[in-house]
């Protein structure tokens, strides 16, 4: 009988080792990249966290009345409020910042992968096995490589946002090119059109609904990070979150919690109505452009006798 005890394939040890090649070859490199992601956080955190909270839940107020309407609107104030009641609003800017970049940079990052990936079929062969693999990781498990080469701090938690929250938005956006129909496309190369312009003009506009699906799931998966990134000292709500837990502090933990939920309401519901198109902005255009639009005059009694006498099996004046 083999004892098990004998067997053992040291994957961690060689993880190990492959860490320490990499943080030892390549730290100019990761320390490059933390200045760059922890400068964009400290300037968005910076817009957030200066003016006054009335002047954030203003703008947003507007940005809720613009896309949704006004009912939304009075519901972002209401939950605005509600955080800065709680006396959690530095801490939700500080989410929400983080947040933003994460998000930003996802989407800078899955966009054009899902493009390349609706484009080669070799590239979707490489790229799906990848996001299933990224998919199943236990989100916990991101933080590990992020901390060893980027340190403590909010830097960690914005790429093991990243990491996480690019899978939805590769695939929505490979989906949603990939479902355009092939018809369309047809007619656009029978008049010459060259393949970027193509993906620009037609690909791309008829797949925004799914791509904007895609780009609402990323933020949500960047919100849902945040607990997890208060872990490694990214602050914010999730670094509220974690010491309620360490402390049992079942009050800070609620009020904590509710600040994120608000948070994902206002960003799920502006993003979802950004990827309709069905917001009051763009029915008010759409009013304007039928308005401006030119008119056809109609036919005149000459006009309808003409055309009529051209089809056959027509008899004018009987």
């Amino acid at each position: 009988m083999v004892n098990t005890a004998d067997f053992r394939i040291p994957l961690g040890s060689w993880a190990d080792s492959f860490i320490d090649f990499v943080t030892d070859t390549f730290g100019f490199f990761f320390d490059f990249v933390r200045a760059i992601f922890s400068g964009a956080y400290d300037l968005v955190d910076l817009v957030l966290a200066t003016p006054p909270f009335w002047v954030i839940i203003l703008v947003a107020a507007a940005l809720a009345l613009m896309i949704r309407g006004w009912k939304f609107a009075v519901g972002t104030v209401v939950g605005l409020v509600v955080i800065v009641g709680v006396d959690q609003w530095e801490n939700a800017m500080d989410s929400l910042a983080l947040v933003l970049v994460a998000s930003i940079l996802a989407i800078l990052f899955s966009v054009p992968l899902g493009i390349l990936s609706a484009k080669s079929n070799l590239a979707s062969g490489i790229i799906r096995p990848i996001l299933d693999f990224m998919q199943t990781m236990p989100a916990f498990v991101y933080l590990i490589p992020a901390l060893i080469l980027f340190r403590v701090g909010v830097v960690p938690g914005i790429v093991a946002t990243i990491i996480f929250a690019m899978a939805p938005g590769v695939r929505l956006t490979d989906l949603g090119i990939r479902n355009v129909d092939h018809e369309v496309v047809e007619a656009g190369q029978a008049f010459g059109a060259s393949p970027w312009r193509i993906l620009r003009q037609i690909q791309l506009p008829l797949a925004m609904p799914t791509i904007m699906a895609g780009i609402n799931q990323v933020i949500m998966l960047s919100l849902s990070m945040v607990v997890i990134a208060g872990m490694v000292g990214a602050g914010g709500l999730g670094q509220q979150v974690v010491a309620s837990l360490n402390r049992i502090d079942v009050s800070l933990g609620f009020e904590a919690g509710l600040s994120v939920v608000i948070l994902a309401i206002f960003l799920d519901r502006i993003t979802a109505a950004l990827g309709t198109g069905n917001t009051p902005i763009g029915r008010i255009r759409a009013a304007r452009k039928h308005r401006s639009a030119p008119l056809t005059p109609a036919p005149t009694s000459d006009e309808i006798v003409h055309e009529a006498a051209k089809r056959p099996g027509v008899l004018i004046g009987s």
